[in-house]
């Protein structure tokens, strides 16, 4: 039986890095704000959230043996104006991530091949993961583009900075998935440190070493 997960725990880090940018910006938000909508046909916070959770609950229910698209799920409730507490928002979110890292946790790389339903389609268990991945990573800049813009200049940055991308590339944190939130923010001062200890110096010239002349010891 092959127990590999290389792909498998790529796969769960990435998830894993879109989960903490979404809880990076719910930190950074009043509870009143978690629940504004820009326009009527724009979503609130709290109402992506519902949608994300509603579909990995739905997805990640006994994933490897029923469709995906489960006849309880309402889909379009998921799209409905609510007004909730952070405290019963968390919950929703918690609840519909526990469900796919469950899902996930018993599989290897082995399982990527096998195959699953979603609406009655078939798709691999590679596939199903790459769809849900990019649907998870899609929302998640929805609910950072919404941060962003109700905390304005309060705004915290969750990736690169404006102007500290030579203080990021000399110390590349978020290179590898999982990492924290909270170690992602260079502030102005590692930022001239990065820049500094970034430069590059100029090579010294070295001088060549003269060849021994024929004949003697060591030549040939």
């Amino acid at each position: 039986m092959n127990n590999r997960r290389h792909v498998l725990a790529s796969i769960e880090l990435e998830y894993r890095r879109y989960k903490a940018l979404a809880e990076g910006t719910f930190e950074q938000l009043a509870e009143k704000d978690l629940v504004v909508r820009p326009t009527t046909d724009s979503l609130s916070v709290a109402m992506i959230v519902w949608h994300v959770a509603g579909n990995l609950e739905s997805r990640f229910t006994d994933f490897l043996t029923s469709d995906g698209e489960k006849p309880w799920r309402d889909r379009e409730s998921e799209f409905a104006d609510r007004r909730v507490t952070r405290k019963e928002m968390l919950a929703k979110w918690d609840r519909g991530w526990a469900v796919l890292f469950g899902a996930l946790a018993p599989l290897s790389d082995a399982d990527l091949a096998r195959k699953v339903q979603i609406r009655g389609v078939s798709a691999s268990v590679a596939e199903a993961l790459e769809r849900s991945l990019a649907h998870t990573s899609y929302h998640v800049g929805q609910i950072t583009f919404m941060g962003k813009m109700l905390r304005r200049g309060e705004w915290k940055y969750l990736s690169i900075p404006p102007g500290q991308s030579a203080a990021y590339n000399a110390n590349p944190t978020m290179e590898k998935a999982g990492a924290k939130t909270a170690a992602r923010r260079p502030t102005n001062a590692t930022a001239k440190k990065g820049a500094k200890k970034g430069a590059r110096k100029p090579a010294k010239k070295v001088a060549p070493k003269a060849r021994p002349k024929a004949g003697k010891k060591g030549s040939r």
